[in-house]
């Protein structure tokens, strides 16, 4: 993946590293300026399209919603105030779940690998937000088998893909894999902002698993 002038340096090494070990590293220091580096310098706006697009079909405020790579909060936080209290949020940094803890918006958070089998029960969740977390380094289209196992029939998957991470990996062939074996299906994708500052965008998704 190539470098852009405006990058935040932070943000490229995140987006290059090798190994998780080293990607744990940056964020545990990272976390204390996350939110303010993402937001306030690249323009981030992950956290709002994916809410305000899961919002626009998600009415029940009583149904439980997993934030996959919660991160500090930022998702949450939004639920949060729309009147949405059965929040569970996953992350694999320690340091990054602590600081989303302080809000005191999810009903529970735990420490897992969106990589790797999750420890949830199959038809857990009414719906999924992944906002930020498909991108180069950190978690590839392989996750959405879990995402949908975990998911209940009927209910929706919100997320994003960084743009270079699209093009990249097999998103395309995986989404389409799980239509045909009508596991869930589109209701809407399209390009979105994604990192305003640094003119990065997005595929924006919402799908629908299977009745």
């Amino acid at each position: 993946m190539k470098n852009t002038k405006s990058m935040i340096p932070t943000i490229f090494k995140t987006l290059h590293t090798s190994t998780l070990n080293e990607l744990e590293n940056i964020y545990k220091n990272w976390a204390p300026d996350y939110e303010h580096d993402v937001i306030q310098l690249a323009g981030y706006v992950g956290h709002l399209i994916t809410t305000r697009l899961l919002l626009k079909y998600f009415t029940n405020n009583e149904f439980e919603v997993l934030d996959a790579g919660c991160g500090t909060g930022l998702v949450g936080e939004i639920l949060h105030k729309k009147g949405i209290k059965n929040i569970v949020g996953v992350d694999f940094s320690q340091q990054m779940l602590d600081l989303a803890l302080k809000k005191n918006v999810y009903k529970s958070l735990h420490l897992m690998d969106l990589t790797k089998k999750l420890d949830f029960e199959d038809d857990t969740f009414d719906a999924i937000v992944c906002a930020g977390t498909f991108t180069c380094g950190h978690v590839g289209p392989e996750a959405f088998v879990e995402m949908v196992r975990i998911t209940k029939s009927g209910g929706y998957i919100s997320f994003t893909v960084r743009k270079q991470e699209w093009e990249a990996l097999p998103y395309e062939k995986t989404i389409k894999d799980l239509e045909e074996a009508e596991l869930w299906h589109e209701i809407e994708r399209f390009t979105s902002d994604y990192n305003v500052q640094e003119g990065i965008s997005c595929q924006l998704c919402l799908y629908q698993i299977a009745a």
